[in-house]
Order: structure tokens, then C-alpha cells, then sequence
């Protein structure tokens, strides 16, 4: 029950809405009971009584079906107030918990993010809370309203006759074994189907996503064959949870009928004993029927609590799960960086692979104003160590300090706001060519934005869009071609105005035009700016004041380019060599390939 609990104390804040509903709960319990105990003075007192001495009073009459009405009044408003404030209380704590988990699972480090895929984390967001949803406002809601009509129902039970009670209630522990083994077996399903049911939105996302190369490739069958696959599997994992909920209905119509039966019985012979009179006897089996409606409702209702409980279990593991970069407490703002980017002897290995060290013992320093390329085969460490900086992931040895200053000691806001990030896998939002410039600064007017896209180069292609700097790009910004939405990330990162700056090859994927204007949008970025490049074209690093060259995850060589070319069989030097082949014969090719065309021709 810790999982219940624990969405109990996320409703703590709404706890006068709740009290306000269990107090119209009462109301609606003490109107059902109303409406059984006025069976007795019907039949007693109007047919028994009235209609026997030939005096059928009006009076009488009226007074019996102002108490009926009061009665259902009482029972409708108590149901209203307690449904409507519930349903308030769970759609309240749902926007909380979605938020919260939201909040936390984007303050994860980007290991996290690369061992989930975006499938499974929207489902915890959608799929399971809205399970939750459930719960909090109808299933916690019908349990209390239903537990306190059957405590009233069973009180006046025992007040006309506590051994006829007895009999009825004999039946109750037979419910209770069925009713855990099959609420056992729901939530087991459920979990089961709401894995299933990420599977499935995973796939879905996946697909759409990725819909040029799943077209480009002809998979459209493949792929809607795969998701059916899935839904089908998810279809059966709920079929098997509907029937473990069907069955309880009929499980409780049974069993109820062997208690009116055994109340028969048994009030049979107290009426002809004269113990009970035909009201009392009416009355009690008017209040043991009226009570087997909530009683059959508390059998669904175990069914949906174990379904939410389910969900709730991997909503909670979720949020327990913390691999967060932290701040210390006490934590410092860092000042605007005027020194030193420094690496001290830094390793660094993933929290699930402490032993594998995929960065080691690496030191160098960068003056402020620096232009750093990091070079080296994939796998080298080249990204992990660009990671470091604004502290995607913590070191696991040595240090990185900013103008000698640990950046572990400082906050993550100060930090990350003198960081400008442009990488070859742009990320722009489903908004205004505006907002995707101004992301990093929230609120920046519109001249600003503008002076930033020129910086750019990207002012002319955005007067070119039908509505201008708000127009929408989609997602991704795939409404617009690679060159225009690196020139848009390079604005944006313009606008932050950081003193440094990672860029991770901006242009590999670019035209040879794209390429040039994004080029000199880079150069405008650059300036006086501590710029660190991962860089895959060693033609783009010559510049490069310091170039750091990465083999197993170590600085194998640190030095400009006339430097390190100049090491034969260095690991630069080597790099270098296979890149100039590699594009002597990529001309070599694309000269055949020119001259075979026009041959052709």
C-alpha cells in the first residue's frame, strides 16, 4: 500500500476539499439509509394500520413522501457535492504529479535520457498518471462514498435486528479470497499492459519521427505490421484484466443471493414468532437490497485501485530513480568568465560502468578568447569531454574550474548561462522563428532577435516566410532546410552572448553553400568568445589556437596544427593523412562520375 499512500500525501495540500467531500458523503449515506428506514412506517403505519380501520389519511401521506423526497434529495446532493469535489481533488493532484514528474525527469543527466527511450518517459507522463487520474478522483471517491452507505446500511441492519444481521453478514468472508486473488491478478496485467503500452507509443513516435527514411525505405508495411503486433499483444493483456473484472459482479450476485436467502429464512420465522412485524421485516430486506449496489460498486472499485496501484508503482520508481547533477548547498553564482577554462587531471566513467573509463587523467588549460579543436576517432571521448563543461555529467576524478573556480561549487543556472551550445544535430521547438531565436533569452525584444539573425545570416530566408520572424517552423524545424535551421541555432546562440561557446561540426551535413554562409555565421559567433569545436574536418581546425587529440579516451597530443603535423606518426598527424586522402579521392570520384555524365550526354 505504499504506493496508495504515498498518492494520498500528494492530495494532502487539496485536504479541505476532501474534508468537504467525505462530509457530503455522509450526507448521501445518512439519505440512503433514510430511504430504507422509511419502508418500515410505509408498511406499518399506511397499509398495515391506516388502511385496516378504513381511515386512509392525506396527512399521513404527505408527510411520508416529504421524508422521501428529503431523502433522495439528501442521497443526489451528497453525490453531486462528493463527485464533483473529488473529481476536482483528482484532476488537481494529477496536474501536480504530471508536473512533477515532468520537472524531475528533465533535471535527469543526459545518461538517463540515453538508456529511456522518449516512448517510455511520455507514457509515465501521460499513460500512468492519467491511471492515477482514475484513483484519486472516482475509485477513492466511490470507496468512501459507498464504505460509509454500507456502514449505514449495516447499522440500521443491526439496530431492527442484530441476529437477522448476522445472518446476512455470514456471507461477507467469502467474498474476500476471491477478491485479493483477482486483485492481485489485475494489477500484475496492468503492469504488464501498461509496459505494453509504452511499447506501443514508443513505436509510434519512433515512426513518425522518423517518416522520411521509413517512406524512403518502403517500410510503411513493415512498420504498421510492427505496431499491430504491439497493440495486438496489448489487446490481450486487457482482455485478461477485463475478465478478471468481469468476474466479480457475478462472484457478488451469488454470494448475495445465498444471504437473501439465508434472511428469508431466518425472518420468516421471527415474523410468525412475533419478533418482527411486516414493516421491520420489510425495512431489513429494503436496506440489505439497497446495500448490495454499493457493495457490487466496492468489488469494481478494488479492480480499478489495484490498475492505478500498478501505475503508481511505475510513476514512484520513476521519480526515486536520481541521477541528476546536483548543486552543493550553499552554492555560489559564478561571475562572467574574463580567465580560464581549465581541465585538472579529469576522469570520467558512467554510473553504471564505474570501472570503464571512457575519459582519463586529462589537463590542459584554455586561455579566455581561445579557439580549442578536439579532434580524434569516434569513440575518442571527444563529445564526453565537451559534456563536462556545463556539467551534462560530473567528473569522476580531478576537476574543471572556470577562472580557477571548481564548477561543482557554483549553480547550474549561473553556469549554464555563460555556455552557448550549436551542434550538428540542430534542436529547434514547434514555435515562431522568433521564439526559437530568443530560447535562450526569454523575453528579448524584437530588434535584438533581429540584429542576432543578421549576425547569422539569417534575416533573408526568414523575410522570405510568409509571416516572418512568426512564422511557425514546425517540429524540429522541419519546415525549413539544414542550412537555415543552423543559422537559426547559431542565432540563438548569438543572442544568449556567452563567453563560451561548444560547438560540435556545425556544417558536416551542409551544402557547399549552406555551408559557406553558415560558416561565416560561425565566425561572427566565434569572436571573442572561449570556443570549444569537435571537430571531424580537420580542414575547418587549422586556425585553431590549440587542438587536443583524443585516443581512448586520453590527450594523446595537445598543440597547433603546424605543430602536430609536423609529429610523424603522431595521432594527428595520422588523422590528417587519412582525412587528405579520403578527400583526394572523394574529388577523384566526383571528377569520374562529371565526366561519365557528360559522356553519356
Amino acid at each position: 500500500m505504499r504506493e496508495l499512500l504515498q498518492l494520498l500525501r500528494t492530495a494532502r495540500a487539496y485536504r479541505g476539499r476532501i474534508v468537504a467531500a467525505l462530509a457530503a458523503m455522509l450526507v448521501y449515506a445518512a439519505g440512503s439509509a433514510m430511504l430504507a428506514w422509511l419502508l418500515k412506517p410505509i408498511v406499518d403505519g399506511l397499509f398495515a394500520v391506516q388502511v385496516q380501520a378504513g381511515a386512509f389519511s392525506q396527512g399521513y401521506v404527505r408527510e411520508i413522501a416529504v421524508l422521501i423526497l428529503l431523502a433522495y434529495f439528501l442521497k443526489g446532493a451528497g453525490s453531486y457535492l462528493s463527485s464533483f469535489l473529488m473529481a476536482d481533488v483528482g484532476q488537481r493532484v494529477v496536474r501536480d504529479l504530471r508536473t512533477r514528474l515532468f520537472r524531475h525527469i528533465l533535471g535527469q543527466s543526459a545518461a538517463f535520457f540515453s538508456a529511456r527511450t522518449s516512448g517510455q518517459l511520455l507514457s509515465r507522463i501521460t499513460n500512468d498518471v492519467g491511471q492515477v487520474q482514475t484513483v484519486v478522483s472516482e475509485t477513492i471517491a466511490d470507496l468512501s462514498r459507498e464504505s460509509l452507505a454500507v456502514t449505514a446500511y449495516a447499522g440500521l441492519l443491526f439496530f431492527i435486528d442484530w441476529r437477522l444481521a448476522l445472518v446476512v453478514v455470514t456471507a461477507a468472508p467469502l467474498v474476500v479470497y476471491p477478491l485479493t486473488r483477482l486483485g492481485q491478478r489485475v494489477r500484475r496485467r496492468t503492469r504488464l499492459g501498461q509496459e505494453q503500452l509504452e511499447q506501443v507509443t514508443h513505436i509510434a513516435a519512433e515512426a513518425f519521427t522518423g517518416h522520411r527514411i521509413v517512406k524512403a525505405f518502403g517500410a510503411e508495411e513493415r512498420e504498421g505490421t510492427r505496431f499491430a503486433e504491439a497493440v495486438d499483444r496489448l489487446y490481450r493483456t486487457n482482455l485478461k484484466i477485463t475478465s478478471a473484472v468481469a468476474a466479480l459482479p457475478p462472484l457478488m450476485e451469488f454470494i448475495g443471493g445465498l444471504a437473501a436467502v439465508g434472511a428469508l429464512w431466518y425472518g420468516a420465522r421471527e415474523i410468525a414468532a412475533g419478533s418482527l412485524t411486516p414493516g421491520e421485516f420489510t425495512m431489513f430486506l429494503g436496506a440489505a437490497f439497497m446495500m448490495y449496489g454499493p457493495i457490487k460498486k466496492l468489488s469494481r472499485v478494488n479492480a480499478s485501485l489495484q490498475q492505478a496501484i500498478a501505475a503508481a508503482e511505475r510513476i514512484f520508481a520513476m521519480l526515486d530513480t536520481h541521477t541528476e547533477v546536483r548543486e552543493k548547498p550553499g552554492a555560489q553564482p559564478l561571475p562572467r568568465m574574463r580567465e580560464s577554462v581549465e581541465f585538472r587531471q579529469v576522469g570520467f566513467a558512467y554510473a553504471d560502468r564505474p570501472d570503464h573509463f571512457v575519459l582519463r587523467d586529462a589537463s590542459f588549460r584554455v586561455e579566455a578568447g581561445q579557439l580549442v579543436a578536439i579532434v580524434g576517432l569516434s569513440g575518442a571521448g571527444k563529445t564526453t569531454l565537451t559534456n563536462l563543461i556545463p556539467r551534462f555529467f560530473d567528473v569522476t576524478e580531478g576537476a574543471v574550474l572556470i577562472d580557477g573556480i571548481d564548477i561543482r561549487d557554483v549553480t547550474l543556472t549561473s553556469l549554464r548561462g555563460q555556455i552557448a551550445l550549436v551542434t550538428q544535430d540542430t534542436v529547434l521547438f514547434d514555435d515562431t522563428v522568433a521564439a526559437n531565436i530568443a530560447y535562450g533569452v526569454p523575453g528579448a525584444d524584437r530588434g535584438a532577435i533581429e540584429r542576432a539573425a543578421r549576425a547569422a545570416h539569417a534575416h533573408d530566408f526568414i523575410m522570405q516566410l510568409e509571416q516572418g520572424y512568426d512564422a511557425r517552423i514546425g517540429e524540429r524545424g522541419q519546415r525549413l532546410s539544414g542550412g537555415q535551421r543552423q543559422r537559426l541555432a547559431i542565432a540563438r546562440a548569438i543572442l544568449k552572448d556567452c563567453p563560451i561557446l561548444v560547438l560540435d561540426e556545425a556544417t558536416s551535413a551542409l551544402d557547399a553553400e549552406s555551408e559557406h554562409l553558415v560558416q561565416d555565421a560561425l565566425a561572427n559567433l566565434m569572436r571573442n568568445r572561449t570556443t570549444f569545436v569537435i571537430a571531424h574536418r580537420l580542414s575547418t581546425v587549422r586556425r585553431a589556437d590549440l587542438i587536443l587529440a583524443l585516443e581512448n579516451g586520453r590527450i594523446a597530443e595537445i598543440g597547433t596544427h603546424d605543430e602536430l603535423i609536423a609529429r610523424p606518426g603522431g595521432v594527428y598527424a595520422r588523422l590528417y593523412a587519412l582525412q587528405v586522402i579520403g578527400d583526394d579521392e572523394d574529388g577523384a570520384a566526383a571528377t569520374a562520375a562529371g565526366r561519365s555524365r557528360g559522356g553519356s550526354s
